[in-house]
C-alpha cells in the first residue's frame, strides 16, 4: 500500500511571516510522518499564492523530512531555511527487524566519499562516517542517499540495502501527473462540499485503502480544491468524472464547526479515519 499526500503550492497564503510560514509546513510534514505517507508531492496553484511559493513550500519539506543528523551537510545556509528553529521534530520511526533476517532499524545516510573496490564513507548518525560495501547490484555517488541497517553501534555492525528510505518523499509535479501514478491507489479530493464520511461510507473505502493505497489531496485556506480546480463547489459529487482522475470527493469533517479548517487541521481529521485497517 502506497499513501500519497498532495497539498498545494498556496499551502501557506494566509501566513502572516516567514515565521509563522515554516511552522505551518512543519505541521503538514507531522502529519505526513504520522500517518505513514510515502510520499509528500506539492501541486501548483500559482493563482493563490502570495509571498510564499511552490519553491518555499517544498525546500521546508525537504529540509524537514531530511534526519537531524544529516541536515548541516545536505543543506547548509538558505534563505528559505531562516526559521527551521522552529520546526517541530518528526521523529520518523525505525523499522526494525530480528536479529536472525533483517536485522537492525533502517535509518537514512549520505555517502561523503566512494573509494575503491566498491566501498563508501556514509554519515548516517554515527559519531563518525562508517566504511561500509556497495551491495553488487547497487550503484551509488557521493551525495547520494542511501538506506542504512544498523544492528550494532559497538562495535559497528551495518550494512547498505537496497530499501526505500524512512520517512516521506517530497517532490513537486503537477496534479494530473500524480494521480497517473500507477501506485496512485484511491484518488480523493477532500472538500467540505464533498460526500459527509460516514461510518458505514468508512468501512468500505478502509478496505479499498488498505488493498491498493490511497492518493489524498487538500486545498489551502480560504481556497479549496473546487476554487484552485476551478470546479463548481455545488456540482461536486462522487462520480468519477468530478475532477482531473479523483474517485470520489469526501468531506472528512461533516460537521464542520469553524469557516475554515487549516490544511494542516484538514491532514489529521482526514488521514485519522482513512488510514485505519479492518
Amino acid at each position: 500500500m502506497t499513501l500519497s499526500v498532495l497539498v498545494p503550492s498556496s499551502l501557506v497564503r494566509e501566513a502572516e511571516d516567514k515565521r509563522e510560514a515554516t511552522r505551518k509546513i512543519g505541521y503538514v510534514a507531522r502529519a505526513a510522518t504520522v500517518f505513514r505517507a510515502d510520499r509528500l508531492v506539492v501541486f501548483p496553484d500559482t493563482e493563490g499564492e502570495r509571498r510564499w511559493g511552490s519553491g518555499f513550500v517544498e525546500t521546508v519539506l525537504r529540509y524537514a523530512a531530511t534526519p537531524p543528523y544529516l541536515r548541516k551537510e545536505v543543506w547548509g545556509r538558505r534563505d528559505e531555511l531562516e526559521y527551521v528553529g522552529v520546526l517541530p521534530p518528526l521523529r520518523v520511526a525505525s523499522t526494525t527487524g530480528s536479529e536472525s533476517d533483517d536485522s537492525g532499524s533502517l535509518q537514512q545516510g549520505i555517502v561523503t566519499e566512494v573509494g575503491p573496490d566498491g566501498r563508501v564513507r556514509v554519515n548516517c548518525g554515527m559519531q563518525h562516517p562508517v566504511s561500509l560495501y556497495t551491495p553488487s547490484d547497487m550503484e551509488v555517488r557521493e551525495g547520494e542517499r542511501v538506506a542504512i541497517r544498523i544492528s550494532s553501534r559497538e562495535p559497528v555492525r551495518a550494512r547498505i540495502v537496497d530499501e526505500p528510505l524512512p520517512g516521506f518523499d517530497v517532490s513537486r509535479m503537477g496534479l494530473e501527473e500524480a494521480l497517473d501514478r500507477p501506485d496512485a491507489g484511491v484518488a480523493i479530493a477532500t472538500s467540505r462540499f464533498g460526500e459527509p464520511l460516514t461510518v458505514g461510507r468508512l468501512a468500505d473505502l478502509s478496505s479499498r485503502i488498505e488493498r491498493d493505497g490511497a492518493t489524498v489531496v487538500f486545498g489551502s485556506p480560504g481556497r479549496g480544491l473546487p476554487e484552485i480546480l476551478g470546479v463548481d463547489a455545488e456540482e461536486v459529487s462522487v462520480e468519477p468524472s468530478d475532477g482531473p482522475g479523483f474517485d470520489l470527493w469526501l468531506n472528512t469533517i461533516p460537521r464542520q464547526g469553524s469557516q475554515v479548517v487549516r490544511t494542516e487541521e484538514a491532514m489529521f481529521a482526514s488521514l485519522a479515519p482513512l488510514t485505519l485497517t479492518e
